[in-house]
């Protein structure tokens, strides 16, 4: 069945968070035919038909037997129980069914199991985008613009069906999602929790900690006010990934606490060095060198020609420090134009007359 016949079809999104409401806006916004069910608590349902996310409110699991794709947008246990359950109804044939989960493996497994014999395709998926804002009034039709979007292997249909979303398809494997994802995605996490516990900890013998905290502190710890249940499931869905980078990372602190209580002066020389120049040569940077301190705002913006001229327009009379266009992988970034400000003055400025004159998300930060 091509898509075209498919879409015909209901589509029904499992849990209309941040990422499932937006999924159904980019869905909506290149196919407004699509008749999209919803499944999700009463109250987040109400709010999500009345924004016009989805067109019909579900309230039980075997509605799921009409549908021709089935996007599950939940917790990775909630996933894998949905799974279970959705294998036990009588699905369309040839249903196509998708996921939103941050790790691959585990569900791949599930998906093999619960599904095998039946005219059922699986096809596992990871949108690389996000926002600390959660939840369905956080929708945002713009989220995945230019962002990867990593599927266990190449479905026409679904792409055709997510192409609205405007982000960038990528096929990886399973295990392979996992082991990158574990180092730059979710360990990351882990350091971040475990430096403001730490932080916390000391300030009670040396209260100025909590005053003196600078920029650095920021950016290293602002993905601590994560999600906790979903990094719990995350976690415990990839073990062994994330065991052996914190394993590997106690090495890393090993070594350089030896150079340390060594004063081996040009040992720690070089790991200073070393670490800033792999990260000028990362992609996040996009070749560019350290970052001073500002005041960032983050503006959500269509991938479309003019609009940041747009943006800049509004702000000539504002004077800006750095313009850097964040693509592909964001999920812990607040929007995908950042704007750099020397003064908070400027940026409290800028945040009110680009929510005057536009409807875009955006987000001010700063950086002391």
């Amino acid at each position: 069945m091509s898509f075209k016949e498919k879409k015909l079809e209901k589509i029904m999104i499992i849990g209309l968070g941040l990422i499932g409401s937006s999924v159904a806006l980019g869905i909506k916004r290149e196919h407004p035919d699509v008749h999209i069910l919803g499944l999700d608590r009463a109250e987040t349902l109400d709010i999500a038909l009345e924004a016009g996310i989805i067109d019909e409110k579900v309230n039980e699991l075997n509605v799921a037997e009409q549908a021709g794709i089935i996007l599950l947008a939940v917790p990775i246990q909630a996933t894998l129980d949905y799974m279970e359950a959705l294998s036990q109804l009588d699905l369309k044939k040839n249903v196509l069914i998708t996921d939103t989960s941050s790790t691959k493996t585990e569900i791949m497994l599930k998906a093999k199991e619960v599904f095998k014999g039946k005219n059922v395709t699986f096809v596992g998926g990871h949108p690389m985008a996000g926002s600390h804002k959660s939840g369905v009034l956080a929708a945002d039709v713009n989220l995945f613009e230019n962002a990867y979007y990593v599927l266990t292997e190449k479905n026409e249909d679904l792409q055709e069906l997510l192409s609205g979303l405007h982000a960038k398809f990528i096929i990886v494997e399973p295990k392979e999602h996992d082991q990158v994802t574990s180092q730059v995605s979710h360990f990351p996490h882990i350091l971040a929790s475990s430096l403001v516990q730490q932080s916390d900890d000391y300030a009670k013998n040396h209260p100025l900690v909590k005053h003196l905290a600078a920029g650095g502190f920021r950016d290293m710890t602002r993905i601590a006010e994560a999600d906790s249940i979903m990094w719990t499931s995350v976690l415990l869905s990839n073990p062994e990934e994330i065991l052996g980078r914190i394993e590997d990372f106690k090495q890393q602190l090993d070594t350089i606490s030896q150079k340390i209580s060594e004063k081996d002066e040009q040992a720690i020389k070089e790991f200073f060095e070393n670490g800033k120049i792999i990260r000028q040569h990362m992609e996040i940077l996009k070749g560019k060198g350290a970052i001073p301190s500002f005041y960032d705002l983050y503006v959500s913006i269509p991938d479309e020609k003019g609009v940041i001229l747009r943006i800049l327009a509004l702000l000539q009379d504002i004077s800006i420090v750095n313009i850097k266009i964040n693509e592909e992988n964001r999920e812990d970034i607040h929007g995908q134009l950042q704007i750099s400000f020397k003064t908070e003055k400027d940026l409290s400025r800028a945040r009110e007359m680009i929510e005057f004159a536009t409807d875009f998300e955006v987000e001010g930060e700063q950086d002391d």
